[in-house]
């Protein structure tokens, strides 16, 4: 009840009475006092308990319903379909308007900051639909899944950054786009404050454990166990700029005297925190910070006390993290979307097609010798990535070809593009020659530093000035602010000083193997420059430290180069390692090496690392405990982004971005033929696109594995976007394998092998019965190849809960059960689908529970 004006609220179940979830409802409140008022009605079936209401204000914005915004280009005020808000909608987006209709609001009054916008519409034609945001003249491509009809109305959210003032909002149909929606309203507003800060959703290990067992604290638990040597928490904390910043602590003491801590930044010791006797209460310090995501630790050294319990972090001038995926240090350009004098490649899943590769399934071809495709900066940059394809030559050896790139106006570099890492042939593991069948993996990455910091509002375009290749088909561009190259920690053994030269072709590998042996279990340190690795790299006990990701570079030649670890507290940190794997090795046969592997013990940190061309980013095994991998960018392996297998405990993989895997992005592996079991384990916050083959992210066995928050795009062979499976002659799955609040955005392929479709979400039970509860939950499935839901294949699959999630637009099936089994199904929403909502094959037993829709 608001102000006497009442209305029912749906409580979904959390997972005991233990558990708190939050719930949102928008509300009209009046100057001054507001009576909000919660309460069990006649109509109700209570039976809940409430902690707490927060209230976020709602910036005032004139000019929120469709009807009243300015309208050109074809765009007018419509009533024919019923549901919506005020005096009609807006239509006329239709095919003979495109390029040209628009409904543009201006919002006044405004405070500087970022909001959430959400639009209103309908979409009958089955199939989702995209149309252009222009926010103050910048211009991003949104895609609204289809409604059950035309008399449908339903919202999609896109984040937005707004000025002081007076702001511009507008809904285009522009040329990339497929228009042939109608839009009802936009609704602007501020995300309720984050609790962010909350130290017992952080990484824990070594001892560190969540308790609930004395009260006062915020959040749903604190952290204790802090007690041993080893034991740690870490928080990822988000800041816009470098510079010391004060942490504010809270904590309870209940030993009786003062206890100490240490205090680490990115991995770095920063000293002693001191905490007195007490209950819950706060202290501050100082702790330096590198913009963007920071890795914020508090851990039990040789000479702390410990003893204490820590309930949450505040960092001042900290920013929230994405609620979903990784917070990124740089802005992403689709190609399409932006201007052009090549050719637009229209939207395209087919597999060998370079559309089916591209980002978003489009891209801009330059053919001619003046064609260019540009971009404006929304952010300022002075670093570039652009991913690009250029054709192959008969003798599979790679072509190279160079791609000007201009900033306002002015010529600043060639960025050299290579064919040497593309183009693969024929069937798995695709070594046929050029020429084969089934030609596939296009693209690949080029990256530059710029001369200068250009500020947002400039134009960078890439134009073909070459006629070395007849074709550059670029997909798109990433453009961040590159820090400058990071200072030699204290103490650290300099690779230098053992014989590795930079920027020289010679192989420093033996160089680095020394300075790693004499550095007796310490630090080495790696300066700015390219250092070529020919070979492995045991590291156990020490750690390695770059300049930053775009200022070390350790270059892999000859299929060879990476890091091994062969014992606990490993840190590997700030540089890029860039290999030369240029094939998808036999399984049989391995040949050549990962960036990062090995068994890392206990007490490992691998963190703000980039790779490339490698076989696979990181492979774990061994008898791994607690290792942490955070702000990782994987780029163009041949085969897995992240493989945790072997016996590993405790670990997880966050804020992290995968693109162009030739193998699962993601993968959790509980090999049963190497006794493996991994258990405990957790893939969360990382944003995958374009798995070239297999999954955006997969747990294959193990025991009470998760994974949540993650952001993952556009599939492309032999895959879905989230497999949970026994194949690969996995662990039987025990305890309970959770995937929840993941979005999965055009996912789910077509088996050329098996010659069947694979969902976006895939159950997959090829050989033995499922073991072990699974539990799909707050899920957002948009926009799927094929089917939502796919349970395969012939065993069963019991005890399955699927919870809050919502299948809009599939290509074929919203839900398919091919397996026998039952699970319990509440607050299930299918939509949009091509085919029939559900198709029950086997017999699966499905418990309805409450607000299923469509199916």
């Amino acid at each position: 009840m608001v102000n006497g004006a009442t209305r029912q609220v749906s409580l979904p179940a959390t997972a005991n009475w233990d558990t708190w979830a939050t719930g949102h409802q928008t509300v009209s409140l009046t100057g001054g006092a507001n009576t909000v008022v919660l309460r069990y009605g006649t109509a109700d079936n209570g039976n809940v308990n409430v902690d707490n209401v927060a209230v976020a204000a709602v910036p005032a914005g004139s000019g929120l319903e469709a009807e009243s915004a300015a309208l050109s280009g074809g765009a007018v005020v419509e009533s024919e379909h019923p549901g919506y808000t005020g005096s009609g909608y807006v239509g006329g987006f239709v095919d003979a308007n495109k390029g040209n209709a628009a409904a543009t609001f201006t919002l006044t009054g405004q405070t500087a900051g970022d909001r959430d916008l959400s639009v209103r519409y309908a979409n009958g034609t089955g199939a989702t639909r995209t149309m252009s945001l222009v926010v103050n003249g910048s211009t991003r491509q949104i895609s609204l899944p289809a409604t059950a009809n035309w008399d449908t109305w339903g919202t999609t959210t896109e984040p937005v950054t707004l000025a002081a003032g007076t702001n511009t909002v507008a809904l285009r149909y522009g040329p990339a786009d497929s228009g042939n929606v109608n839009v009802d309203n936009l609704a602007l507003t501020t995300a309720l404050p984050a609790t962010g800060g909350e130290l017992e959703t952080a990484f824990l290990s070594g001892g560190a454990a969540v308790g609930t067992d004395v009260s006062g604290y915020t959040g749903s638990g604190f952290v204790t166990g802090l007690g041993a040597v080893g034991a740690r928490v870490i928080r990822t904390v988000n800041v816009p700029s470098a510079g010391t910043r004060t942490a504010t602590l809270r904590f309870r003491n209940a030993t009786g005297g003062a206890r100490t801590l240490s205090l680490y930044a990115n991995g770095l010791r920063q000293g002693q925190v001191t905490l007195p006797a007490g209950e819950w209460q706060t202290t501050t310090h100082s702790v330096p910070l590198r913009a963007g995501v920071n890795l914020l630790g508090y851990q039990v050294d040789q000479g702390d006390s410990g003893g204490v319990q820590l309930d949450n972090v505040d960092v001042a001038g900290g920013t929230a993290l994405d609620v979903r995926g990784a917070t990124l240090p740089y802005t992403t350009y689709e190609a399409e979307a932006g201007s052009t004098t090549g050719r637009v490649l229209a939207a395209d899943r087919t597999y060998t097609t370079k559309q089916a590769e591209a980002s978003g399934r489009r891209a801009v071809e330059l053919t001619g010798t003046s064609q260019y495709v540009q971009v404006t900066l929304t952010k300022p940059a002075n670093a570039i990535t652009v991913r690009a394809s250029i054709p192959d030559n008969a003798a599979g050896t790679g072509t190279t070809a160079p791609l000007a790139v201009y900033a306002g106006g002015t010529k600043v570099t060639d960025l050299t593009l290579t064919s040497k890492y593309t183009w693969m042939y024929g069937a798995y593991p695709f070594a046929d020659a050029p020429g084969g069948a089934n030609p596939h993996r296009f693209f690949d990455d080029a990256r530059t530093l710029l001369p200068a910091t250009y500020p947002a509002g400039t134009v960078l375009r890439l134009a073909k000035e070459t006629t070395a290749v007849d074709t550059i088909t670029v997909d798109l561009v990433d453009a961040e602010v590159a820090d400058a190259a990071l200072p030699a920690p204290t103490g650290y053994v300099n690779v230098n000083s053992y014989g590795a030269v930079p920027n020289d072709s010679g192989d420093d590998t033996a160089a680095i193997r020394a300075a790693i042996a004499a550095a007796h279990g310490g630090g080495v340190w790696i300066p700015a420059g390219r250092y070529v690795v020919g070979g492995l790299l045991e590291v156990s006990g020490v750690s390695v430290r770059g300049a930053g990701i775009w200022q070390t570079v350790l270059q892999g030649v000859n299929r060879r180069g990476g890091f091994m670890a062969t014992g606990s507290n490993v840190q590997l940190a700030d540089f890029t390692f860039d290999g030369d794997v240029t094939t998808r090795d036999p399984d049989s046969a391995p040949n050549s090496d990962a960036a990062i592997e090995g068994d890392f013990g206990t007490g490992s940190l691998i963190h703000h690392v980039a790779t490339n061309h490698a076989k696979v980013g990181l492979w774990v095994n061994g008898n791994t405990n607690g290792l942490y991998a955070s702000v990782l960018r994987v780029r163009n392996t041949m085969a897995d982004g992240v493989n945790v297998n072997g016996n590993a405990t405790g670990v997880r993989v966050e804020q992290s971005t995968f693109r162009n895997t030739g193998d699962d992005a993601l993968a959790m592996w509980s090999y049963a033929g190497a006794g493996g079991t991994v258990r405990d384990s957790v893939l969360a916050f990382n944003t995958v696109a374009l798995p070239i083959l297999a999954n955006g992210a997969a747990v294959y066995g193990g025991a009470n594995n998760r994974i949540e928050d993650n952001l993952i795009t556009d599939t492309v062979f032999q895959g879905s976007g989230i497999t949970v499976s026994n194949w690969h002659d996995a662990t039987p799955f025990s305890g309970t394998t959770v995937v929840q609040r993941d979005t999965l955005t055009r996912t789910g392929t077509h088996s050329l092998d098996w010659g069947s479709d694979l969902g976006a979400v895939w159950l997959y039970a090829p050989s033995t019965a499922f073991t072990g509860a699974v539990v799909l939950r707050d899920l957002s499935v948009n926009d799927s190849t094929y089917q939502g839901f796919l349970a395969s294949w012939q065993q069963p699959i019991t005890n399955l809960t699927v919870e809050r999630v919502t299948f809009a637009g599939t290509g074929t099936i919203g839900m398919e059960f091919n397996v026998p089994g039952s699970g319990t199904f509440s607050y299930v929403t299918v939509s949009g689908n091509a085919g029939p909502a559900l198709a029950n094959n086997a017999g699966f037993t499905i418990t309805r529970g409450p607000g299923d829709v469509g199916w």
